[in-house]
């Protein structure tokens, strides 16, 4: 579950940041009402809200970015859908762990 919201966030994220820079608007992902909701996907069966929301903002921040910035230093698009790299999922996914 955890690592569904992170990647629903960085899909997210990304789409958020591409459709900023189309609009020629500022950088400014906290102010998207994506990441200030983050329960895109959620269902209360594994973990509560709040720790879903905290992994889904870990990864629309970094969507968010590579949105903006048409780039992709933090995930791939495959198969009709966006998602982090595996070795940027690992670090979030660890470093919340200590």
């Amino acid at each position: 579950m955890l690592r569904r919201a992170v990647n629903d966030g960085y899909a997210q994220g990304y789409d958020a940041g591409q459709a900023d820079r189309y609009d020629e608007w500022d950088y400014d992902y906290q102010n998207s009402y994506g990441y200030q909701d983050a329960s895109y996907g959620y269902n209360n069966y594994y973990v509560g809200l709040s720790e879903y929301q905290y992994y889904f903002r870990e990864g629309f921040r970094r969507g968010y970015e590579d949105g903006y910035y048409g780039r992709r230093d933090y995930g791939r698009y495959s198969n009709g859908r966006r998602s982090l790299l595996g070795s940027i999922l690992k670090g979030i996914l660890y470093i919340s762990l200590y």
